[in-house]
């Protein structure tokens, strides 16, 4: 790993050092006065092709840094009523100032013509309406033409193959990362432009002196006081009667923001997640994240295809949220915003998998029927300053869940079938309050961080009747299945308390561009687990008595955390550099009295980060970044009584074994070249990272499938490279935006199993592409592809799977007003000589009602009602054929709209 790292340190640095030249001085009128918005550009000789450009400032001031072969390179400015100037200089540093001649000009015709995307600083904007078609009609339909942007199917939105860590609607951050429902239903005719701010630190106080990698999203709107939003009510036959119904309406002012968003169906659209966190800011505003279960204890699960969701979710879904900003104060420093949501969703799952497994040579199967039942509450409370002068941000949240899912499940091999009901019920409640301020002391900043989260899981799974498992336990050293009474239940109760605070103070010394902050801060966390599995046996064979602490957990598990950090930071025009080299006083304890554990571990630890990024020649950045952390497990890893944690097998801990201890370390590179003046955009980049283990997880399986998975102590390692490239341009002339990705991942990683020691290896390669066109008037194309490659060898089976996937869409315009959408995905699947070819296909047309913004919709999907897919999927020494349910034929009749 160390050559390496060596080799692409190597490889970054002769990159940004590569015949990197400045050229900087003053640009004046010839009476002397300084002249500001000048463009300088440099070019090569008898090439129309710009390497570098700038913009002078007030005070008639550029710089401008660019790479060329060349010998002698041309340096032109232009400005405004003066003459423009050529000067043809050496490739190499030097000062050069313009003394520009008035020349007046005659202008005949005057023709506006905005640009498509413009460059300010670290900021680049796009003109929305050059890049939307006649089918689009929101925000996100858009934002997925524009180069250099990549909007996910889970709503998240990547700049140059990074999440952006805000998303702004006039500079406000009304979601708090929670930006999907604003990107999905903002009417793109309320959108003015979207703006880019790379390297965006969204805490203004830092600004200039702590650097970030990010960028941010800010929505700039046609109008200073907006009211708008999108609704949709759409009813249809399949099997059962379908509806589809979207109340989205928005607000927006300088002052006051809202947004309230209601929407329910049980056509296979996934709305439940809009309001998840996708975009989480910087950490110094405190720590933010989504509410979740410990999910501990789970039924087994239908497996679920890898195609858009609205193929296969048979769901009943209710989701509400509302989400309110205003300013509370005259100088519109302090802000309080308001969020809340409420999901009640029932979803059905089935699916039917074959299993060859090559270790045991058995083979053995499953169906399982579920239903997943959502029920959850949460609200937020966040009052924030973000000025110059100081800082603030306080968020209360509170989570509830009411959760509860079911499964039938049948399990077959040579001793036959077994049919099972299982049962989970999981009630959690959750309360977060993350506080973060800066504030100033002379020249220096002072932040004081605090985070305090309880969280109370109560679960309980049963199944019935207890002999549908076939559970293996060791009798003897050898292996066995426990004999479960006929037509008893087993029963597996489970409750964790969490409490975790954190605590933090630093101070910030800022001289030169550079900033200094040393941090101390503590954090404390404990959990009380308590379990208990109860169950009947025949009493033969040497059957278990569940009776025993053996099958119980009373554990308390304690971990405190002292640190000590200084935290170094640069940035001036071209570099950025920030780094945080902590100090880390370790200790852990863990103790359960009836299993007779008592476990403790005081380490101390050095875990640095670095992050350092170079602009060079206008278009080009270059960065390197590497860290070491280590973790030393948690709860799930310290206790010894046995939990039936799935029906498909226990978990079982052994309490001599020592504490878990992982250290990672990871270094990577990256490329990035963005032109706004040819709309060309690139980014590659490599990635190494690799961990070690003190413990490793050893499974003893069964011929039907049933596990019981425990850990040893032994050290073992996992490594992953990984490299990775995109590569996009938007031609205007042609109205096209094209891309290609591409992705390849080399992973080694060593597990026992039934005592083999494996060690397994997977390359996985993946190719992209995009494209999209507008040229036509009377047609528009979107076009999404991807081809894979896996090889698996771990002297088990050796094996290469193919995959591709594609999906298309295409809109004829025959008259204005009228459209008409043809949508095709294709996912394939090829594992040796079985191949699986899976195609959907599905119409809609149009009719739009132009003056009040109206559209009346028919859509008739799944076309040649394919009900099932098929899938192959390759585990550690197991292939696996699945047969999923999808979604049936169905016919909708929509009615969609704006709100203004």
């Amino acid at each position: 790993m160390k050559i390496k790292i060596s080799l692409f340190l190597m490889f970054f640095f002769s990159i940004i050092t590569f015949a990197q030249k400045t050229v900087s001085g003053v640009v004046t009128d010839e009476d002397g006065v300084a002249i500001p918005s000048a463009s300088v550009t440099v070019e090569e000789p008898g090439k129309d092709a710009i390497l570098a450009y700038g913009i002078t400032n007030s005070k008639g001031e550029y710089k401008v840094t660019f790479s060329s072969s060349e010998s002698n390179v041309d340096l032109k400015v232009k400005a405004f009523n003066q003459r423009p100037q050529t000067k043809q200089i050496t490739n190499s540093n030097q000062n050069i100032s313009f003394k520009l001649q008035p020349e007046a000009t005659e202008i005949k015709e005057v023709k506006l013509k905005t640009k498509i995307i413009t460059s300010r600083g670290d900021t680049i904007a796009y003109d929305l309406k050059a890049f939307d078609s006649k089918s689009d009609r929101t925000l996100a339909d858009v934002m997925k033409k524009i180069p250099g942007i990549e909007v996910k199917a889970d709503g998240t939105i990547m700049y140059q193959g990074n999440a952006i860590n805000k998303f702004y609607v006039e500079g406000k951050d009304l979601m708090e990362g929670g930006y999907g429902t604003i990107s999905n239903s903002l009417p793109k005719d309320a959108v003015a432009k979207v703006e880019v701010m790379e390297n965006h630190q969204p805490v203004k106080m830092l600004q200039g002196k702590i650097p970030s990698d990010a960028a941010a999203i800010n929505i700039k709107l046609k109008k200073s006081v907006t009211m708008t939003g999108r609704g949709e009510v759409g009813s249809g036959f399949g099997d059962p009667w379908l509806w589809n119904v979207k109340l989205t309406p928005m607000f927006f002012s300088k002052k006051q923001q809202w947004v309230l968003n209601y929407k329910t169906n049980n056509m296979g659209e996934q709305v439940e997640n809009e309001g998840n966190i996708i975009g989480f800011g910087s950490s110094w505003e405190g720590r933010r994240g989504n509410a979740s279960q410990n999910s501990w204890l789970g039924v087994e699960n239908a497996s679920v295809p890898n195609l858009p969701v609205r193929r296969y979710l048979f769901n009943n879904v209710h989701y509400l949220s509302a989400n309110y900003l205003t300013n509370i104060d005259k100088k519109q420093e302090w802000e309080l915003k308001t969020n809340a949501n409420y999901t009640n969703n029932a979803v059905e799952r089935e699916s039917t998998t074959y299993v060859t497994d090559f270790q045991q040579k058995t083979e053995y199967g499953y169906k399982f029927l579920n239903n997943f039942y959502t029920d959850k509450l949460k609200g937020e409370l966040i009052f924030t300053k973000n000025a110059k002068k100081g800082f603030f941000k306080n968020v209360t949240t509170f989570s509830q869940f009411w959760n509860a899912d079911r499964a039938d499940a049948n399990r077959w091999d040579v001793s036959g079938n077994r049919y099972g009901n299982q049962a989970v019920q999981s009630p959690t409640s959750s309360f977060q309050n993350s506080l973060s301020t800066i504030i100033p002391w002379k020249e220096k900043m002072v932040n004081l961080k605090s985070y305090i989260n309880y969280q109370d899981d109560n679960q309980t799974l049963q199944i019935t009747p207890a002999e549908y498992l076939k559970i293996p336990f060791i009798q003897n050293s050898s292996l066995t299945t426990i004999p479960f009474a006929p037509g008893s239940i087993a029963l597996q109760n489970y409750r964790m308390k969490t409490l975790e605070t954190s605590h933090s103070a630093n101070i910030s010394f800022t001289t030169k561009g550079w900033t200094f902050t040393p941090q101390v801060g503590v954090d404390f966390s404990t959990d009380k687990l308590t379990t208990n599995f109860d169950g009947t046996t025949t009493g033969v064979n040497g059957a278990p008595d569940f009776n025993s602490p053996l099958y119980d957990n009373a554990l308390k598990f304690t971990e405190i955390t002292p640190s000590a950090s200084v935290g170094i930071n640069y940035k001036n025009d071209a570099w950025s550099l920030f780094s945080n080299i902590p100090v880390n006083f370790n200790s852990i304890k863990a103790e359960d009295p009836t299993r007779n554990v008592n476990k403790s571990l005081n380490k101390t630890t050095f875990t640095p980060n670095i992050f350092v990024q170079y602009s060079f020649a206008s278009f080009f950045k270059a960065s390197a970044s590497g860290n070491i952390s280590n973790n030393f497990g948690d709860i799930q890893t310290a206790y010894a009584g046995y939990i039936l944690t799935s029906p498909g097998g226990f978990n079982v801990m052994n309490a001599n074994n020592p504490i878990p201890q992982t250290t990672s370390k990871s270094a990577g590179g990256r490329l990035e070249y963005r032109n706004p003046l040819n709309n060309l955009f690139f980014n590659a980049g490599y990635r190494v990272s690799n961990s070690k283990n003190n413990l490793l997880a050893s499974s003893r399986v069964n011929s039907s499938g049933f596990s019981v998975i425990e850990y040893i102590e032994s050290e073992n390692s996992r490594e992953t490279n990984t490299l990775y490239g995109e590569i996009g341009k938007y031609f205007p002339k042609f109205k096209t935006n094209a891309s290609v990705t591409f992705n390849q991942s080399n992973t080694t990683s060593q597990q026992l199993r039934n005592n083999d020691f494996i060690d397994n290896k997977n390359v996985g390669n993946t190719l992209g592409f995009k494209f999209n066109n507008t040229y036509f008037s009377w047609m528009s194309v979107d076009f999404n592809a991807s081809k894979g490659w896996t090889k698996q060898e771990n002297g088990i089976q050796n094996n290469k799977t193919e995959s591709y996937n594609h999906n298309l869409s295409v809109f004829f315009y025959p008259m204005e007003n009228h459209t008409l959408g043809f949508y095709w995905d294709q996912i394939n699947s090829n594992f040796g000589d079985t191949k699986y070819k899976n195609a959907f296909y599905d119409l809609s047309y149009q009719f739009s009602w132009a003056s009040k913004k109206i559209d009346f919709e028919l859509k008739w999907m799944n076309i040649a009602n394919r009900k099932v897919f098929e899938r192959i999927d390759l585990n550690l020494a197991t292939v696996s054929q699945t047969t999923m349910q999808l979604r049936p034929s169905q016919v909708m009749f929509s009615v969609k709209f704006n709100f203004k």
